[in-house]
């Protein structure tokens, strides 16, 4: 059985939901081909195949897929563990998160020449992956840990050095990805990261005013830039201080449902994935607004709207959207971030 706050979100992830979703992971996180890497050579030694390069995540297209495809079994083992799927899911998080897998991807991670390997989005995953193996208590908690930990020292490392936010709205965006990275902070107990997650934040998007909303998407945009940023900022400020600061960044909200023109090329099918990541970020807007703000109902129904139009586009016809739009639709669905679950924002 789903938790209230789940079903609070969406009735939609009910058992038939999770095992059609749980598929498409279980379809890629072990297909290492087609393949795309971001990997940097340092001589004719380092000309290897994924599985070697990084042998817990090199299914599912390129890394950060397979660690979010990773995290889409954890989570519905999770919330369905006595689903006809869970064995499945079980054994092949099994086979991916080994001890010695996970040690030779710490050592991937830190060898000289990849200090921006996967930042912030595959890092900031990776994190999201870890917060949910100990929250559920998975065995394999224990053995992402020294991979967990190479990933905050990279952001530690690299966000004091950042001076200014990356407003994109694809992989280089910071606000989707500190994000994820708080809400991990902050369910693993790790104040220290908490706190200059909070700052950067603070420092980056606490004056701003006037996005430009109506300036979205781009054309292969699969997170949005404005929303992204409230979302973001609704886990840092209280309820008082975001409503106020939600004002003056979005005094409107011109988004409409997304349509894709041809879901087989792999960056025109980003809007699916952007109508999904929409959905859950004006979810999580909406909950730190009171519920009698004049503005909530009309943040509710643009999210429901999205909302349902990014589920029906994964059916994974298409491997270019099948590798990873499971993994938006599940943290959409099952209200993975919202602060029902995290404690971010304060009554």
């Amino acid at each position: 059985m789903l938790p209230q706050m789940a079903l609070l979100i969406l009735p939609a992830l009910d058992p038939g939901a999770a095992e059609r979703f749980a598929s498409l992971a279980l379809s890629c996180v072990h297909r290492e081909y087609p393949n795309k890497i971001a990997h940097v050579m340092a001589s004719d030694g380092d000309a290897r195949p994924p599985r070697e390069l990084t042998p817990a995540f090199y299914g599912c297209f390129d890394w950060h897929s397979s660690v979010h495809g990773h995290w889409l079994l954890a989570r519905l083992v999770r919330l369905f563990p006595d689903a006809s799927f869970a064995p499945r899911a079980r054994a092949a998080l099994a086979r991916s998160l080994t001890i010695a897998n996970l040690l030779r991807e710490a050592d991937y991670l830190n060898a000289p020449g990849r200090a921006t390997f996967e930042r912030p989005y595959g890092l900031a995953w990776l994190l999201t992956l870890a917060q949910e193996l100990r929250e559920m208590g998975s065995p394999h908690a224990v053995a992402i840990q020294p991979l967990e930990r190479s990933a905050v020292g990279r952001l530690t490392e690299w966000l004091p050095k950042l001076s200014h936010p990356v407003r994109s709205g694809e992989h280089s965006q910071t606000a989707f990805a500190l994000g994820l990275a708080l809400d991990y902070a902050r369910s693993v107990g790790d104040g220290a990261l908490e706190k200059l997650l909070v700052e950067r934040a603070r420092a980056y998007y606490g004056r701003d005013a006037g996005c430009p909303a109506h300036y979205e998407p781009s054309g292969e945009d699969f997170l949005s830039p404005c929303l992204a940023e409230a979302d973001l900022m609704r886990r840092v400020l209280d309820r008082d201080e975001f409503a106020s600061w939600l004002s003056r960044f979005l005094p409107k909200l011109p988004y409409t449902v997304l349509t894709v023109t041809d879901a087989s090329d792999g960056k025109l099918a980003h809007l699916d994935g952007l109508n999904l990541s929409r959905a859950w970020m004006l979810r999580g807007i909406a909950s730190a607004l009171d519920g009698r703000h004049p503005r909530r109902r009309e943040v509710e129904g643009i999210s429901d709207a999205h909302g349902a139009a990014g589920l029906k586009a994964v059916t994974g016809e298409h491997y270019e959207g099948g590798h990873w739009l499971g993994s938006f639709a599940v943290y959409y669905v099952s209200g993975r971030g919202l602060t029902q679950e995290t404690g971010a924002v304060r009554e």
